[in-house]
């Protein structure tokens, strides 16, 4: 009978503990690997550094394009521009131009 009651006395010992480092294993795996973790931290951090290398890449063909349709305002039209686009709206050259030939997937702009 005596073990019993000192098997009990420790078994009361252990659980405590126990309970404590359940608690403690718990909250530090939801730290690391949980949905607002350190892991998940990281992950977002990685797909904004792509969302910010899209939205610069982004902004550098707006700003080209820009440039490109700012000599076709109405206030002000640039000549060069105007025949460069219609002659490739039209497909056509002059005899003195020189024609460097694209590949069909090729991108000209």
């Amino acid at each position: 009978m005596a073990w019993a009651r000192e098997l009990k006395r420790r078994a009361r010992a252990t659980v405590a503990p126990l309970a404590f480092l359940s608690l403690v294993g718990y909250f530090g795996w939801n730290a690391t690997h949980g949905d607002r973790g350190l892991v998940a931290f990281a992950e977002r951090q990685r797909l904004l550094k792509e969302a910010e290398a899209d939205l610069g890449r982004a902004q550098a063909e707006q700003a080209a394009w820009e440039r490109r349709l700012a000599g076709l305002r109405n206030n002000h039209i640039d000549r060069d521009m105007l025949d460069e686009r219609a002659r490739s709206m039209l497909n056509l050259a002059e005899p003195s131009d020189i024609i460097v030939q694209y590949g069909p997937k090729d991108r000209l702009f």
